[in-house]
């Protein structure tokens, strides 16, 4: 019972939507209307400014952090339901029952739940390593998605190296799954954005190439 208990506890933790509550809180809007739409932190940076996004940063930590806790010292449950509770704060995080299953990216309960079992079980240095992934592309390219995702790919990678867990391991690899197909949508639309602005580029020189004939 505990262990279903931990698992819908972490789901529901992770539902929890900051992002809309404070923009709507502080500018009266829904979070889903302006910017890009994403429930998450860095929409609410964007759009609302640097404090809200702090704010819904902060929550969103808690969230995973909060459910990984409430599994291992609330209910005590064994450690394989410890990680599908922190799996399930991201997955609460991407499909929120409260907002008809919209969601965000799911990177802010992510960080919280690893910030939690990674040192709980003695993989500090591991931890070190994931955020090393992240901070390097980050002063480099000044993306925080992509920085974050490619620390994420390599996480399956870290987890396995450090535990040789393949249960663990497992659950990384359903972790980026579920971060991926969060990001799918926003990876398609901006790819084509890009094409359409080369196929832009190109008619415009073959237009001017023209006038010039």
């Amino acid at each position: 019972m505990n262990e279903a208990l931990a698992i819908i506890i972490g789901y529901l933790l992770g539902s929890i939507p900051a992002a809309f509550i404070i923009t709507r809180l502080v500018k009266g809007k829904d979070i889903r209307r302006i910017g890009g739409g994403n429930i998450g932190g860095l929409n609410v940076f964007r759009e609302v400014g640097p404090w809200p996004a702090l704010a819904v940063g902060v929550v969103d930590l808690g969230k995973g952090a909060a459910a990984v806790a409430v599994a291992k010292w609330g209910l005590n449950v064994p450690d394989a339901y410890v990680l599908l509770a922190g799996l399930a704060s991201v997955i609460g995080h991407n499909w929120m029952v409260w907002l008809k299953f919209s969601g965000g990216k799911g990177m802010g309960a992510t960080m919280g739940a690893l910030l939690v079992l990674l040192p709980v079980y003695g993989y500090s240095l591991q931890l070190g390593i994931f955020f090393a992934i992240i901070i390097v592309p980050l002063v480099i390219t000044r993306n925080v998605a992509l920085s974050m995702f490619l620390g994420l790919a390599a996480l399956p990678v870290i987890v396995w190296f450090g535990t040789h867990s393949g249960y663990a391991t497992t659950i990384s690899v359903a972790l980026l799954l579920v971060i991926v197909v969060k990001f799918l949508p926003t990876a398609i639309a901006a790819l084509k954005k890009s094409g359409m602005a080369a196929l832009g580029v190109d008619r415009w020189r073959r237009d001017k190439s023209q006038v010039r004939d």
